[in-house]
Protein backbone atom coordinates (compact mmCIF):
# COMPACT_ATOMS: atom_id res chain seq x y z
CA UNK A 1 0.00 0.00 0.00
CA UNK A 2 1.16 3.22 -0.92
CA UNK A 3 2.03 5.46 2.54
CA UNK A 4 1.69 9.37 3.29
CA UNK A 5 5.34 10.97 2.27
CA UNK A 6 7.46 13.00 4.86
CA UNK A 7 8.47 16.46 3.52
CA UNK A 8 12.11 17.10 3.93
CA UNK A 9 14.51 19.30 2.08
CA UNK A 10 15.47 17.22 -0.59
CA UNK A 11 12.22 16.04 -1.49
CA UNK A 12 11.22 16.46 -5.26
CA UNK A 13 8.46 16.13 -6.90
CA UNK A 14 7.14 14.69 -10.73
CA UNK A 15 6.92 18.40 -11.95
CA UNK A 16 10.76 18.85 -10.56
CA UNK A 17 12.09 15.42 -12.91
CA UNK A 18 13.41 16.11 -16.30
CA UNK A 19 11.44 12.98 -17.74
CA UNK A 20 7.69 11.89 -16.43
CA UNK A 21 6.27 8.48 -17.28
CA UNK A 22 2.94 9.13 -18.50
CA UNK A 23 0.73 5.96 -18.53
CA UNK A 24 -2.74 4.77 -19.75
CA UNK A 25 -4.65 2.66 -17.34
CA UNK A 26 -7.12 1.79 -20.12
CA UNK A 27 -4.19 0.43 -22.05
CA UNK A 28 -2.14 -1.30 -19.73
CA UNK A 29 -2.57 -4.45 -18.26
CA UNK A 30 -0.02 -4.48 -15.93
CA UNK A 31 1.85 -7.50 -17.28
CA UNK A 32 5.09 -5.60 -15.57
CA UNK A 33 7.38 -5.75 -18.72
CA UNK A 34 8.39 -1.86 -18.51
CA UNK A 35 9.24 -2.37 -14.59
CA UNK A 36 11.32 -5.00 -15.75
CA UNK A 37 13.38 -3.20 -18.51
CA UNK A 38 13.99 -0.11 -16.56
CA UNK A 39 17.91 0.50 -16.39
CA UNK A 40 17.69 2.76 -13.67
CA UNK A 41 14.17 1.38 -11.85
CA UNK A 42 12.15 5.13 -12.01
CA UNK A 43 8.60 2.78 -12.16
CA UNK A 44 7.20 0.00 -10.31
CA UNK A 45 4.27 -2.15 -9.59
CA UNK A 46 2.37 -0.56 -6.78
CA UNK A 47 -0.71 -0.97 -4.89
CA UNK A 48 -3.05 1.80 -4.55
CA UNK A 49 -6.00 2.71 -2.40
CA UNK A 50 -8.64 5.46 -2.90
CA UNK A 51 -10.68 6.90 -0.23
CA UNK A 52 -14.26 8.46 -1.37
CA UNK A 53 -17.14 9.87 0.66
CA UNK A 54 -20.67 8.49 0.58
CA UNK A 55 -22.85 11.02 2.03
CA UNK A 56 -25.92 9.87 3.63
CA UNK A 57 -29.41 11.22 2.46
CA UNK A 58 -30.42 11.06 6.43
CA UNK A 59 -29.84 13.93 7.81
CA UNK A 60 -29.53 11.68 10.90
CA UNK A 61 -26.77 9.31 9.54
CA UNK A 62 -23.00 10.15 9.21
CA UNK A 63 -21.13 9.62 6.13
CA UNK A 64 -19.11 6.81 5.91
CA UNK A 65 -15.83 6.48 3.36
CA UNK A 66 -15.19 3.41 0.93
CA UNK A 67 -11.99 2.26 0.18
CA UNK A 68 -11.10 0.89 -3.39
CA UNK A 69 -7.78 -1.17 -3.99
CA UNK A 70 -6.73 -1.38 -7.37
CA UNK A 71 -3.08 -2.17 -9.10
CA UNK A 72 -1.20 0.74 -10.99
CA UNK A 73 2.52 1.60 -11.90
CA UNK A 74 3.63 4.22 -9.96
CA UNK A 75 7.14 6.69 -10.93
CA UNK A 76 9.94 7.15 -8.58
CA UNK A 77 11.34 10.58 -7.21
CA UNK A 78 14.30 10.04 -5.87
CA UNK A 79 17.23 11.25 -7.83
CA UNK A 80 18.72 8.27 -8.10
CA UNK A 81 15.87 6.29 -9.76
CA UNK A 82 14.94 9.18 -11.60
CA UNK A 83 13.76 8.38 -15.15
CA UNK A 84 16.53 9.18 -18.08
CA UNK A 85 14.02 8.82 -20.69
CA UNK A 86 15.33 6.03 -22.90
CA UNK A 87 12.06 4.76 -23.41
CA UNK A 88 12.42 0.72 -22.84
CA UNK A 89 9.56 0.46 -21.39
CA UNK A 90 7.29 2.08 -24.35
CA UNK A 91 9.42 -0.50 -26.97
CA UNK A 92 8.71 -3.88 -24.59
CA UNK A 93 4.98 -2.61 -23.36
CA UNK A 94 2.74 -4.83 -26.09
CA UNK A 95 -0.23 -2.56 -25.63
CA UNK A 96 1.44 1.19 -26.43
CA UNK A 97 0.59 1.93 -22.72
CA UNK A 98 3.99 3.77 -21.04
CA UNK A 99 5.80 6.53 -22.64
CA UNK A 100 8.37 8.92 -21.38
CA UNK A 101 7.68 12.57 -21.92
CA UNK A 102 9.94 15.67 -21.61
CA UNK A 103 8.96 17.91 -18.71
CA UNK A 104 8.40 20.70 -20.04
CA UNK A 105 8.74 22.86 -16.90
CA UNK A 106 12.35 23.62 -15.46
CA UNK A 107 14.74 21.07 -14.32
CA UNK A 108 15.02 21.47 -10.61
CA UNK A 109 16.57 18.07 -9.97
CA UNK A 110 20.05 19.91 -11.15
CA UNK A 111 19.76 21.47 -7.86
CA UNK A 112 19.69 18.42 -5.93
CA UNK A 113 21.85 15.80 -7.97
CA UNK A 114 25.12 16.38 -6.04
CA UNK A 115 24.17 14.79 -2.65
CA UNK A 116 26.81 13.95 0.03
CA UNK A 117 29.10 16.22 -1.45
CA UNK A 118 30.05 13.99 -4.46
CA UNK A 119 29.57 16.07 -8.21
CA UNK A 120 27.66 14.32 -10.64
CA UNK A 121 29.33 12.50 -13.38
CA UNK A 122 27.45 10.81 -15.98
CA UNK A 123 28.36 9.17 -19.45
CA UNK A 124 27.55 10.96 -22.88
CA UNK A 125 28.98 14.57 -24.34
CA UNK A 126 28.26 17.63 -23.33
CA UNK A 127 24.63 19.23 -23.81
CA UNK A 128 25.98 21.73 -26.64
CA UNK A 129 23.43 22.20 -29.24
CA UNK A 130 24.75 24.24 -32.30
CA UNK A 131 28.05 23.69 -33.16
CA UNK A 132 30.64 25.95 -35.75
CA UNK A 133 31.12 22.90 -38.10
CA UNK A 134 27.16 22.62 -38.95
CA UNK A 135 27.33 25.80 -40.14
CA UNK A 136 30.54 25.36 -42.99
CA UNK A 137 29.47 25.63 -45.90
CA UNK A 138 31.75 24.40 -48.97
CA UNK A 139 31.16 27.63 -51.23
CA UNK A 140 33.92 26.51 -54.11
CA UNK A 141 32.26 24.68 -56.97
CA UNK A 142 34.39 23.81 -60.05
CA UNK A 143 32.31 23.87 -63.46
CA UNK A 144 34.63 25.08 -65.73
CA UNK A 145 37.96 26.37 -64.45
CA UNK A 146 38.30 22.44 -62.75
CA UNK A 147 35.32 20.70 -64.74
CA UNK A 148 33.64 19.21 -61.75
CA UNK A 149 33.59 14.88 -61.44
CA UNK A 150 30.96 12.71 -61.27
CA UNK A 151 30.42 11.21 -57.61
CA UNK A 152 28.52 8.26 -59.44
CA UNK A 153 30.45 7.03 -61.84
CA UNK A 154 33.66 8.62 -61.42
CA UNK A 155 36.75 6.52 -59.61
CA UNK A 156 37.62 8.25 -55.70
CA UNK A 157 40.60 7.09 -53.67
CA UNK A 158 39.52 7.83 -49.98
CA UNK A 159 42.71 7.04 -48.70
CA UNK A 160 45.09 8.90 -45.85
CA UNK A 161 48.44 8.52 -44.61
CA UNK A 162 49.37 7.79 -41.05
CA UNK A 163 53.16 8.18 -40.06
CA UNK A 164 56.43 10.15 -40.82
CA UNK A 165 56.01 11.17 -44.92
CA UNK A 166 58.97 12.16 -46.10
CA UNK A 167 60.00 13.04 -49.51
CA UNK A 168 61.41 10.18 -51.74
CA UNK A 169 65.11 12.08 -51.01
CA UNK A 170 64.60 11.96 -47.72
CA UNK A 171 63.63 8.79 -47.32
CA UNK A 172 67.08 7.85 -49.38
CA UNK A 173 68.81 9.76 -47.34
CA UNK A 174 67.79 8.43 -43.97
CA UNK A 175 67.89 4.38 -45.54
CA UNK A 176 71.67 5.31 -46.27
CA UNK A 177 72.30 6.81 -42.63
CA UNK A 178 70.57 5.35 -40.15
CA UNK A 179 69.41 1.94 -42.05
CA UNK A 180 65.77 3.22 -41.16
CA UNK A 181 62.90 5.41 -42.79
CA UNK A 182 59.64 5.71 -40.94
CA UNK A 183 56.71 3.60 -40.71
CA UNK A 184 53.80 4.72 -42.94
CA UNK A 185 50.27 3.01 -43.54
CA UNK A 186 47.60 3.96 -45.85
CA UNK A 187 44.57 3.75 -44.10
CA UNK A 188 40.79 5.10 -44.84
CA UNK A 189 39.92 8.97 -43.32
CA UNK A 190 37.26 7.95 -41.07
CA UNK A 191 39.02 5.99 -37.84
CA UNK A 192 36.60 3.86 -34.87
CA UNK A 193 38.12 5.70 -32.03
CA UNK A 194 39.22 4.67 -28.87
CA UNK A 195 36.70 2.85 -26.81
CA UNK A 196 37.56 0.07 -24.73
CA UNK A 197 37.26 -3.55 -24.08
CA UNK A 198 35.66 -2.46 -20.84
CA UNK A 199 33.51 0.67 -21.92
CA UNK A 200 32.24 -1.20 -24.17
CA UNK A 201 30.14 -4.34 -23.64
CA UNK A 202 31.69 -7.54 -25.39
CA UNK A 203 28.51 -7.88 -27.86
CA UNK A 204 29.47 -4.28 -29.17
CA UNK A 205 33.41 -4.58 -29.06
CA UNK A 206 32.83 -8.03 -31.23
CA UNK A 207 30.24 -6.17 -33.22
CA UNK A 208 32.87 -3.70 -33.88
CA UNK A 209 35.55 -6.07 -34.96
CA UNK A 210 33.46 -7.73 -37.52
CA UNK A 211 32.47 -5.21 -39.33
CA UNK A 212 36.22 -3.44 -39.67
CA UNK A 213 37.22 -6.99 -40.82
CA UNK A 214 34.52 -7.34 -43.42
CA UNK A 215 35.01 -3.27 -44.70
CA UNK A 216 38.65 -4.69 -45.17
CA UNK A 217 38.30 -7.69 -46.36
CA UNK A 218 35.69 -7.66 -48.51
CA UNK A 219 34.88 -3.99 -49.58
CA UNK A 220 38.36 -3.44 -49.91
CA UNK A 221 38.48 -0.10 -47.76
CA UNK A 222 41.60 0.11 -44.76
CA UNK A 223 39.60 0.86 -42.14
CA UNK A 224 40.94 1.01 -38.78
CA UNK A 225 39.73 0.52 -35.21
CA UNK A 226 41.83 1.85 -31.66
CA UNK A 227 41.14 -0.37 -28.84
CA UNK A 228 41.03 2.48 -26.41
CA UNK A 229 43.12 2.03 -23.23
CA UNK A 230 42.61 -1.62 -21.30
CA UNK A 231 43.92 -4.04 -23.87
CA UNK A 232 41.91 -6.24 -25.53
CA UNK A 233 41.27 -10.20 -25.80
CA UNK A 234 44.55 -12.62 -26.06
CA UNK A 235 42.94 -13.93 -29.70
CA UNK A 236 42.97 -10.82 -31.36
CA UNK A 237 46.45 -10.20 -30.06
CA UNK A 238 47.82 -13.63 -31.85
CA UNK A 239 45.24 -13.13 -34.60
CA UNK A 240 45.95 -12.22 -38.35
CA UNK A 241 42.85 -9.80 -37.70
CA UNK A 242 45.44 -7.39 -35.50
CA UNK A 243 46.73 -5.41 -38.68
CA UNK A 244 43.43 -3.37 -38.69
CA UNK A 245 43.82 -2.40 -35.14
CA UNK A 246 45.26 0.90 -33.26
CA UNK A 247 46.40 -0.30 -29.70
CA UNK A 248 46.34 2.50 -27.55
CA UNK A 249 48.13 2.81 -24.16
CA UNK A 250 47.10 5.24 -21.24
CA UNK A 251 48.53 6.69 -18.31
CA UNK A 252 46.63 3.37 -16.54
CA UNK A 253 48.72 1.14 -18.81
CA UNK A 254 45.75 -1.12 -18.41
CA UNK A 255 45.92 -4.45 -20.86
CA UNK A 256 49.25 -3.78 -21.41
CA UNK A 257 50.99 -6.81 -19.78
CA UNK A 258 48.61 -8.63 -22.64
CA UNK A 259 50.43 -7.08 -25.47
CA UNK A 260 53.89 -6.75 -24.20
CA UNK A 261 53.94 -10.65 -23.64
CA UNK A 262 52.11 -11.45 -26.56
CA UNK A 263 54.28 -9.63 -28.62
CA UNK A 264 56.81 -12.15 -30.11
CA UNK A 265 53.45 -14.15 -30.55
CA UNK A 266 51.97 -11.57 -32.87
CA UNK A 267 51.10 -13.05 -36.18
CA UNK A 268 50.68 -9.79 -37.61
CA UNK A 269 51.96 -6.19 -36.26
CA UNK A 270 49.39 -3.72 -35.42
CA UNK A 271 48.21 -0.49 -37.60
CA UNK A 272 49.74 1.76 -35.08
CA UNK A 273 50.73 2.92 -31.50
CA UNK A 274 48.28 5.32 -29.80
CA UNK A 275 49.28 7.05 -26.73
CA UNK A 276 46.61 8.93 -24.93
CA UNK A 277 47.93 11.89 -22.73
CA UNK A 278 44.19 13.46 -23.37
CA UNK A 279 40.24 13.03 -23.90
CA UNK A 280 38.31 15.93 -25.10
CA UNK A 281 35.62 15.34 -22.86
CA UNK A 282 37.72 15.44 -19.77
CA UNK A 283 41.05 17.28 -20.67
CA UNK A 284 43.45 17.35 -17.59
CA UNK A 285 41.89 14.36 -16.27
CA UNK A 286 41.92 10.83 -16.85
CA UNK A 287 40.15 7.75 -17.85
CA UNK A 288 37.88 5.93 -15.47
CA UNK A 289 36.60 2.64 -15.83
CA UNK A 290 33.58 2.44 -12.68
CA UNK A 291 33.46 -0.84 -10.93
CA UNK A 292 30.16 -1.75 -12.31
CA UNK A 293 32.27 -3.20 -15.46
CA UNK A 294 35.13 -4.62 -13.75
CA UNK A 295 34.36 -8.08 -13.96
CA UNK A 296 36.04 -11.26 -14.18
CA UNK A 297 36.98 -10.83 -17.53
CA UNK A 298 37.96 -7.23 -17.32
CA UNK A 299 39.87 -7.62 -14.43
CA UNK A 300 41.84 -10.44 -15.79
CA UNK A 301 42.68 -8.65 -18.63
CA UNK A 302 43.77 -5.69 -17.27
CA UNK A 303 45.35 -7.22 -14.51
CA UNK A 304 43.60 -5.96 -11.45
CA UNK A 305 41.37 -6.64 -8.84
CA UNK A 306 37.82 -7.84 -9.54
CA UNK A 307 34.93 -5.07 -8.84
CA UNK A 308 37.10 -2.19 -8.23
CA UNK A 309 36.52 1.28 -10.05
CA UNK A 310 39.82 1.57 -12.18
CA UNK A 311 41.26 5.61 -12.57
CA UNK A 312 43.90 6.30 -14.75
CA UNK A 313 46.38 9.16 -13.73
CA UNK A 314 45.62 12.93 -15.29
CA UNK A 315 49.62 12.21 -16.95
CA UNK A 316 51.62 9.62 -17.31
CA UNK A 317 53.69 9.20 -14.31
CA UNK A 318 57.33 8.87 -15.92
CA UNK A 319 56.94 11.79 -18.09
CA UNK A 320 57.30 15.34 -16.55
CA UNK A 321 57.73 17.39 -19.72
CA UNK A 322 56.92 17.51 -23.56
CA UNK A 323 60.56 16.90 -24.54
CA UNK A 324 60.86 14.06 -21.80
CA UNK A 325 57.69 12.08 -23.00
CA UNK A 326 58.57 12.46 -27.03
CA UNK A 327 62.19 10.52 -26.00
CA UNK A 328 60.81 8.19 -23.83
CA UNK A 329 57.43 7.30 -24.45
CA UNK A 330 56.84 7.46 -27.94
CA UNK A 331 60.98 5.94 -28.44
CA UNK A 332 60.49 2.93 -26.47
CA UNK A 333 57.05 1.70 -28.49
CA UNK A 334 58.82 2.23 -31.57
CA UNK A 335 61.65 -0.11 -30.48
CA UNK A 336 59.15 -2.97 -28.94
CA UNK A 337 57.83 -3.23 -32.58
CA UNK A 338 61.21 -3.04 -33.80
CA UNK A 339 60.83 0.55 -35.76
CA UNK A 340 58.22 -1.17 -37.93
CA UNK A 341 55.25 0.53 -36.29
CA UNK A 342 53.65 4.07 -36.41
CA UNK A 343 53.36 5.86 -32.94
CA UNK A 344 51.62 8.82 -32.25
CA UNK A 345 50.20 10.78 -29.39
CA UNK A 346 46.78 11.71 -28.84
CA UNK A 347 46.06 15.01 -26.66
CA UNK A 348 42.87 17.35 -25.44
CA UNK A 349 42.54 20.57 -27.77
CA UNK A 350 43.67 22.86 -25.88
CA UNK A 351 46.06 26.03 -26.51
CA UNK A 352 49.09 23.97 -25.55
CA UNK A 353 48.61 21.34 -28.29
CA UNK A 354 50.72 23.96 -30.30
CA UNK A 355 53.41 23.34 -28.36
CA UNK A 356 53.40 19.39 -28.33
CA UNK A 357 53.14 19.55 -32.25
CA UNK A 358 56.36 21.81 -32.49
CA UNK A 359 58.29 18.94 -30.16
CA UNK A 360 56.97 16.08 -32.07
CA UNK A 361 58.21 17.77 -36.06
CA UNK A 362 61.49 17.88 -34.05
CA UNK A 363 61.47 13.66 -32.97
CA UNK A 364 62.26 11.54 -35.58
CA UNK A 365 60.11 8.53 -34.11
CA UNK A 366 56.76 10.65 -33.88
CA UNK A 367 54.24 9.49 -36.84
CA UNK A 368 51.73 12.06 -36.47
CA UNK A 369 49.25 13.83 -33.82
CA UNK A 370 45.79 12.94 -32.56
CA UNK A 371 43.30 15.67 -30.77
CA UNK A 372 40.26 15.67 -29.24
CA UNK A 373 37.90 18.29 -29.25
CA UNK A 374 35.84 19.58 -26.47
CA UNK A 375 32.48 17.52 -27.49
CA UNK A 376 34.06 14.22 -27.71
CA UNK A 377 33.57 11.76 -25.13
CA UNK A 378 31.49 8.79 -24.09
CA UNK A 379 33.08 8.00 -20.23
CA UNK A 380 32.50 8.68 -16.81
CA UNK A 381 33.34 12.27 -16.56
CA UNK A 382 31.92 15.43 -14.49
CA UNK A 383 29.51 17.27 -15.92
CA UNK A 384 31.83 20.71 -14.82
CA UNK A 385 34.36 19.06 -16.92
CA UNK A 386 32.09 18.18 -19.94
CA UNK A 387 30.08 21.87 -19.78
CA UNK A 388 32.51 24.23 -19.38
CA UNK A 389 36.21 22.70 -20.08
CA UNK A 390 38.18 22.41 -23.21
CA UNK A 391 38.56 23.62 -26.73
CA UNK A 392 36.20 23.30 -29.64
CA UNK A 393 37.95 20.83 -32.33
CA UNK A 394 37.79 23.38 -35.18
CA UNK A 395 39.83 25.67 -34.57
CA UNK A 396 42.15 23.94 -32.66
CA UNK A 397 42.85 21.76 -35.67
CA UNK A 398 43.22 24.86 -37.75
CA UNK A 399 45.86 26.39 -35.81
CA UNK A 400 47.93 23.28 -35.68
CA UNK A 401 48.01 23.22 -39.36
CA UNK A 402 49.12 26.72 -40.08
CA UNK A 403 51.69 26.38 -37.72
CA UNK A 404 53.03 23.17 -39.73
CA UNK A 405 52.56 25.72 -42.73
CA UNK A 406 54.86 28.17 -41.14
CA UNK A 407 57.43 25.52 -40.14
CA UNK A 408 57.12 23.72 -43.63
CA UNK A 409 55.72 20.40 -42.13
CA UNK A 410 51.92 20.18 -43.48
CA UNK A 411 53.20 17.43 -45.67
CA UNK A 412 54.91 15.38 -43.27
CA UNK A 413 53.38 15.48 -39.67
CA UNK A 414 49.46 13.77 -40.41
CA UNK A 415 47.21 15.35 -37.45
CA UNK A 416 43.75 13.34 -37.06
CA UNK A 417 40.88 14.94 -35.27
CA UNK A 418 38.09 13.48 -32.96
CA UNK A 419 35.52 15.14 -30.81
CA UNK A 420 31.60 15.68 -31.54
CA UNK A 421 32.15 15.31 -35.05
CA UNK A 422 28.83 14.09 -36.29
CA UNK A 423 27.12 14.97 -33.24
CA UNK A 424 23.69 16.13 -34.98
CA UNK A 425 24.32 13.47 -37.76
CA UNK A 426 26.34 15.48 -40.20
CA UNK A 427 28.98 12.84 -40.10
CA UNK A 428 30.43 13.58 -43.81
CA UNK A 429 29.89 17.24 -43.69
CA UNK A 430 31.71 17.63 -40.53
CA UNK A 431 34.52 15.58 -41.63
CA UNK A 432 35.11 17.08 -45.09
CA UNK A 433 35.04 20.44 -42.98
CA UNK A 434 37.96 19.24 -40.31
CA UNK A 435 39.75 17.79 -43.43
CA UNK A 436 39.82 21.10 -45.00
CA UNK A 437 40.55 23.07 -42.63
CA UNK A 438 43.81 20.95 -41.97
CA UNK A 439 43.14 17.34 -40.91
CA UNK A 440 44.23 14.16 -42.20
CA UNK A 441 41.68 12.55 -40.60
CA UNK A 442 38.81 11.85 -38.34
CA UNK A 443 38.28 9.72 -35.28
CA UNK A 444 34.54 8.90 -34.31
CA UNK A 445 33.26 7.15 -30.89
CA UNK A 446 29.85 7.82 -29.58
CA UNK A 447 28.32 8.20 -33.39
CA UNK A 448 29.58 4.71 -34.13
CA UNK A 449 27.60 3.45 -31.03
CA UNK A 450 24.53 5.84 -31.96
CA UNK A 451 24.17 4.57 -35.49
CA UNK A 452 25.46 1.03 -35.02
CA UNK A 453 23.72 -0.22 -32.28
CA UNK A 454 21.19 2.18 -31.59
CA UNK A 455 21.89 4.24 -28.85
CA UNK A 456 19.77 6.53 -27.37
CA UNK A 457 21.80 8.78 -25.30
CA UNK A 458 21.13 12.42 -26.61
CA UNK A 459 22.96 16.07 -26.00
CA UNK A 460 19.93 17.25 -23.70
CA UNK A 461 21.09 15.05 -21.35
CA UNK A 462 18.46 11.39 -22.28
CA UNK A 463 19.73 8.43 -21.03
CA UNK A 464 23.65 8.96 -21.12
CA UNK A 465 24.11 6.31 -18.49
CA UNK A 466 26.76 5.53 -20.38
CA UNK A 467 29.66 5.23 -17.28
CA UNK A 468 27.39 3.06 -14.73
CA UNK A 469 26.77 -0.51 -16.68
CA UNK A 470 23.29 0.04 -17.15
CA UNK A 471 23.25 0.68 -20.33
CA UNK A 472 19.55 -0.30 -21.47
CA UNK A 473 20.72 -1.27 -24.72
CA UNK A 474 23.32 -3.45 -23.51
CA UNK A 475 26.20 -1.29 -25.62
CA UNK A 476 28.75 0.04 -22.48
CA UNK A 477 27.24 -2.92 -19.85
CA UNK A 478 29.00 -6.02 -18.71
CA UNK A 479 25.93 -7.72 -17.38
CA UNK A 480 25.23 -10.68 -19.56
CA UNK A 481 21.20 -9.85 -19.02
CA UNK A 482 21.30 -6.44 -20.31
CA UNK A 483 24.30 -6.91 -23.83
CA UNK A 484 22.66 -10.29 -24.95
CA UNK A 485 19.96 -7.67 -26.58
CA UNK A 486 22.86 -7.08 -28.79
CA UNK A 487 23.78 -8.85 -31.56
CA UNK A 488 27.22 -8.00 -32.91
CA UNK A 489 26.53 -9.36 -36.15
CA UNK A 490 23.53 -6.68 -36.92
CA UNK A 491 25.86 -3.93 -35.34
CA UNK A 492 28.54 -5.51 -37.99
CA UNK A 493 26.03 -4.71 -40.50
CA UNK A 494 25.64 -1.34 -38.93
CA UNK A 495 29.21 -0.37 -39.45
CA UNK A 496 28.84 -1.60 -42.56
CA UNK A 497 26.28 0.36 -44.02
CA UNK A 498 27.58 3.59 -41.69
CA UNK A 499 31.33 3.19 -43.92
CA UNK A 500 29.36 2.97 -47.69
CA UNK A 501 27.06 5.94 -47.06
CA UNK A 502 29.89 8.14 -45.61
CA UNK A 503 32.10 7.13 -48.11
CA UNK A 504 29.02 8.34 -50.70
CA UNK A 505 28.29 11.74 -49.07
CA UNK A 506 32.39 12.05 -48.74
CA UNK A 507 32.73 11.81 -52.76
CA UNK A 508 29.62 13.83 -53.42
CA UNK A 509 31.42 16.64 -51.18
CA UNK A 510 34.97 16.18 -52.95
CA UNK A 511 33.63 15.74 -56.60
CA UNK A 512 32.85 19.46 -57.10
CA UNK A 513 36.39 20.37 -55.72
CA UNK A 514 37.65 18.18 -58.71
CA UNK A 515 39.69 15.75 -56.42
CA UNK A 516 39.48 12.30 -56.74
CA UNK A 517 43.13 10.86 -56.12
CA UNK A 518 44.27 12.40 -52.48
CA UNK A 519 41.78 14.37 -49.98
CA UNK A 520 41.69 17.94 -50.02
CA UNK A 521 44.05 18.24 -46.85
CA UNK A 522 43.92 22.06 -45.94
CA UNK A 523 41.93 23.16 -48.73
CA UNK A 524 40.45 26.23 -47.15
CA UNK A 525 39.59 28.50 -49.57
CA UNK A 526 36.62 25.72 -50.66
CA UNK A 527 34.61 26.73 -47.41
CA UNK A 528 32.69 29.68 -45.68
CA UNK A 529 30.70 30.47 -43.16
CA UNK A 530 27.96 32.92 -42.08
CA UNK A 531 29.61 34.11 -38.93
CA UNK A 532 32.28 37.30 -39.73
CA UNK A 533 34.34 36.47 -36.06
CA UNK A 534 34.31 32.45 -36.68
CA UNK A 535 35.61 33.33 -40.75
CA UNK A 536 38.31 35.26 -39.35
CA UNK A 537 38.93 32.90 -36.88
CA UNK A 538 39.45 30.02 -38.83
CA UNK A 539 40.55 32.33 -41.55
CA UNK A 540 37.70 31.17 -44.19
CA UNK A 541 35.73 32.87 -46.28
CA UNK A 542 32.75 34.82 -44.75
CA UNK A 543 29.34 34.30 -46.94
CA UNK A 544 26.08 35.37 -46.36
Amino acid sequence: MSSNRSLEPSALSLNDLPWQVKLSRKRCTLCGQCTAVCPVGAIELCVFRKRTIKASIDSDELNTNQYEIFYGIKQKTEVSNACIGCAMCTLVCPNDAISPLRNPGIDRMKFHINQQGIPRRRGGRRNASDSVLDRIKFTRISMLTDPALDAGRHEFEMRTLLGRILSPKENMKRLKEKGWIPPVREIYPLIIGGMSFGALSPTMWEGLQMGVTYLNEEMGMPVRICTGEGGCPPRLLRSRFLKYVILQIASGYFGWDEIIHAIPHMKEDPCAIEIKYGQGAKPGDGGLLMWHKVNKLIAAIRGVPQGVSLPSPPTHQTQYSIEESVAKMIQSMSMAWGFRVPVYPKISASSTSLAVLNNLTRNDFASGLAIDGEDGGTGAAYTISMDHMGHPIASCIRDNYLNLIKIGKQNEIPIFAGGGIGKNGNIAANAAALIMLGASGIQIGKYVMQAAAGCVGTEEDRCNVCNIGICPKGITSQDPRLYRRLDPEDVAKRVVDLYLAFDTELKKIVAPLGRSTSLPIGMSDALGIDDHAAAQRLSIKYVV
